[in-house]
């Protein structure tokens, strides 16, 4: 980190916490190759989570990209409005907490195309992924800082050790390239993990719609929540809800053409959305003759 923005810490009186996952980007040019990666061009709208000090965030505007920026510490974000030249002019800044926030009503009255780039904060970085699923068809595309660990979770393919829920959930909504990695020493305080730079772009051809990701997300997390246990037992188990006996799941499977000793591992994501389809359709059937 340059001697200026650590000084500029210790006069603010400013403690980076882990808590809030506050690893900054150090240098400019990484920004830079960052924000190329995106594809961001001129005349972009950008949201970025997790302002910090603004090293991304100048790079964004340098592209020519109107940026909103949201930072949830407020100490910092009276440092961006205070401290001449460390906010680029034009940048709207808006206090508050990514996980709060209203994206539906601000990513309509931003222009398109409108995009996510951001450093996102590590302990953040699941649960706001997930969020950006939900908006997946009015953005572009977002491309995030994430730990390496998580990157790979998210791109795994059936049969390793990191494939689960949230790369079948992924797989069936949206492309996912893991453009690059970074080691610690890019950031300050450098974290204890390397980081991955990701760039995900909602589907050409979508594999499900958007009344089925709530559905297929809970069948998804229950068959990937036990699993050393098969497919059968992990689903019974699991807690899909009243009504869901061994013979109905059974016979869910066996319809979608899977063994019932199989893991949830095993499966490919199609294979997964067909069997929670067919654990839907008697559901519905079921209500309509209550």
């Amino acid at each position: 980190m340059k001697e200026s923005q650590r000084a500029l810490l210790r006069r603010r009186g400013l403690h980076l916490s882990r808590d809030l996952g506050q690893n900054f980007l150090t240098e400019s040019q990484t920004a830079e190759r960052l924000v190329a990666a995106a594809g961001v061009r001129r005349g972009d709208s950008v949201i970025e989570v997790g302002v910090g000090l603004g090293a991304l965030t100048r790079a964004l505007t340098e592209q020519g990209a109107s940026v909103v920026g949201i930072e949830i510490d407020s100490g910092l974000v009276r440092a961006l409005r205070e401290e001449e030249g460390l906010l680029p002019a034009g940048v709207e800044l808006l206090h508050a907490d990514a996980l709060d926030l209203d994206w539906p009503g601000l990513i309509g009255r931003l222009p398109a195309p409108v995009r996510v780039v951001a450093n996102l904060p590590y302990s953040a970085a699941t649960p706001l992924l997930r969020t950006l699923l939900d908006y997946r068809d009015r953005l572009a595309d977002w491309s995030v800082m994430v730990q390496q660990e998580l990157a790979a979770r998210i791109v795994a393919r059936p049969g390793g050790s990191d494939y689960g829920s949230l790369a079948a959930l992924h797989a069936l909504t949206v492309d996912v390239d893991r453009v690059l990695d970074l080691g610690p020493g890019q950031f300050f305080p450098a974290p204890r993990v390397h980081s991955s730079f990701l760039r995900v772009w909602p589907r050409a051809t979508p594999l499900l719609e958007a009344s089925e990701l709530v559905w297929v997300e809970r069948v998804l997390r229950t068959a990937f929540s036990q699993r050393r246990k098969t497919l059968l037992n992990a689903l019974r188990s699991g807690g899909l809800g009243d009504g869901y006996s061994r013979d109905r799941i059974e016979a869910a499977i066996r319809q979608s053409g899977i063994d019932p000793r199989v893991r949830a591992e095993g499966l490919d994501p199609r294979q997964l959305l067909q069997l929670a389809r067919a654990l839907r359709e008697p559901a519905a059937l079921s209500a309509a003759l209550d």
